[in-house]
């Protein structure tokens, strides 16, 4: 008999795979956070004894070297990866030995990346599972635009190419067991579900369904915006990552905020947006805990500038701290918990912000108010439809852009609220009076705001 767990990464939008039988089990593509697989390790009762990548990634920093390390675990790796420690080199067609009657065979499918390799895991020779990392996605497939600009439509067409071969060789009943697709923004699409197998995908997916001509003009037309932080990632995984360190970071007083903030650092409140608007450390962003944390701190963040967590507790410190050494933010500067009173230095008083919704809004430009209205939505969410007169400045460009919000008070609006509140903390910073829309998208039609489309 055999297992297969699936390790959630949500913020990144990631799976991390742990399979086996009664006495080992092959992890691939791990997280950073190793701990996590070795507790599902534990549970099982297995020893890992081989650790897999599918390719070298360029949307999260891996733990795989150091999980091999730490469990002597061989460390599977595509020959064609140019990397900078030793490792076990993959070729299409190696077969590694798991467990009794189990093995991992790969099986080259180029495209995410030049290199990129699926694993199929066989029980008694016969496919069971196939970890598809980048490749076979949920009713999507791995963008192929992230290694180098100029090989974007080859990888695009190899994409194509790799997947049919996918679906040749495995039987319908073959479980699709992607890294991304969940969220991540190393999907050329997001998935609409969380299972598949081959035999779906094979009438579901555009890369099994179209010609190789129309996969490729429609997959190059829609692939959305790529974080910063992704030109690090890649990088990263080939020299070979650092173990991670999660001890609690160093505690700051109010003067040391202060004094952090002074010399342009970032100071991230991680409370919630409602929280942060109501009063908060005068130059603090806001980036939730429980929203896209790492994605978009990392993606926003100038690299390498030194951070300091706000937060109500120790805990939400601690997830916050492991969420980021996940994309390569290793050790906050400093850390403190509470609440605005602990913050801010005696004398000084907190900063706040109204909310609003789209209906405030909506009063608003009744009583014959002008107020500018920034849409930090991504450039695709934005091609199907806006509010009339609305500035676009996507939220990850915005603390660049600041001198192109016209001058007035700003209502800045995404499609549910995390986002408006992390660009309205920006704005807030940066001395304008703002209106965070916390309020879904599609309330702007229903409060009457005048909508521009496409199709108009």
């Amino acid at each position: 008999m055999f297992f297969v767990d699936a390790l959630e990464t949500g913020g990144l939008g990631n799976r991390s795979h742990l399979a086996g039988g009664t006495r080992a089990a092959v992890v691939v593509d791990p997280p950073r956070d190793i701990d996590r697989v070795l507790a599902g390790a534990a549970r099982r009762g297995v020893q890992i004894v081989a650790v897999a990548e599918t390719h070298v990634h360029n949307d999260y920093v891996s733990g795989g070297l150091e999980l091999a390390r730490l469990t002597g675990a061989r460390y599977l790796v595509p020959a064609g990866a140019e990397v900078a420690y030793a490792r076990v080199p993959v070729a299409d067609g190696h077969v590694e030995p798991l467990d009794e009657g189990l093995a991992l065979r790969a099986v080259a499918t180029p495209g995410h990346t030049p290199h990129h390799t699926s694993y199929v895991l066989e029980e008694s020779g016969r496919a069971v599972a196939a970890f598809t990392g980048g490749s076979l996605l949920i009713g999507s497939v791995g963008r192929p635009d992230l290694v180098e600009p100029r090989l974007t439509e080859e990888l695009a067409r190899a994409q194509h190419a790799s997947v049919h071969r996918l679906a040749a060789e495995l039987d319908d009943e073959v479980a699709v067991m992607p890294t991304h697709g969940f969220g991540s923004f190393c999907s050329s699409s997001q998935a609409d579900g969380t299972h598949s197998t081959i035999g779906t995908e094979k009438v579901s997916n555009p890369a099994l369904v179209q010609d190789v001509d129309s996969f490729v003009k429609d997959l190059l037309a829609g692939l959305d915006d790529v974080p910063a932080y992704y030109a690090h990632m890649g990088p990263a995984n080939a020299g070979g990552p650092a173990p991670v360190d999660l001890t609690a970071p160093r505690p700051a007083d109010a003067d040391e905020i202060a004094r952090r903030l002074a010399a342009g650092e970032w100071v991230v409140d991680l409370r919630n947006r409602v929280a942060f608007a109501a009063g908060h450390v005068a130059g603090a962003l806001n980036f939730e805990a429980d929203g896209q944390l790492a994605t978009y701190l990392a993606w926003m963040i100038p690299w390498g500038r030194p951070v300091t967590l706000l937060a109500e507790s120790a805990e939400d410190i601690g997830r916050a701290q492991r969420e980021l050494t996940r994309v390569g933010i290793d050790r906050p500067a400093a850390a403190a918990v509470g609440g605005p009173a602990d913050w801010i230095a005696d004398g000084s008083r907190p900063a706040s912000f109204p909310p609003g919704t789209f209906a405030d809004l909506a009063a608003a430009r009744a009583r014959g108010e002008d107020p500018v209205v920034v849409d930090v939505r991504r450039d695709s969410e934005r091609a199907d439809g806006w509010i009339e007169g609305s500035v676009h400045l996507p939220v990850h460009q915005l603390h660049r852009r600041l001198d192109e919000v016209p001058d007035g008070t700003v209502w800045v609006h995404c499609a549910g609220g995390m986002r408006a509140a992390i660009a309205a903390s920006v704005l807030d910073a940066a001395g304008r009076e703002v209106v965070a829309v916390d309020d879904g998208y599609a309330a702007a039609a229903e409060a009457g705001l005048a909508l521009v489309t496409r199709e108009r």
